[in-house]
């Protein structure tokens, strides 16, 4: 378990990081909606990627998966612009 939280040390400052950045986009595209009726397509991909990036080191350090998490994860085919997403 302890080398497990060490190796997870450069991934944990990196995601503080990016759940600031996701915050700050949050926030932008809230106010994108308001004024303009439209989710931003890179605010909700974006958004999508960091939370599936956050939920990933989480099973990680909790022991639920044994491969160590990407430093940022591929997702082909996620809200692309021929998907149905509600917010294009």
């Amino acid at each position: 378990m302890a080398f497990r939280a060490l190796l997870a040390i450069p991934l944990l400052v990196i995601l503080v990081a990016v759940m600031i950045a996701w915050c700050v986009a949050t926030v932008i595209a809230w106010f994108t909606i308001l004024f303009t009726g439209r989710h931003p397509q890179g605010a909700c991909d974006f958004g999508v990627r960091a939370l599936r990036w956050r939920m990933q080191l989480d099973a990680y350090m909790l022991l639920l998966v044994d491969e160590y998490p990407p430093w940022w994860p591929e997702m082909p085919g996620v809200f692309t612009q021929q998907s149905n997403s509600p917010w294009q």
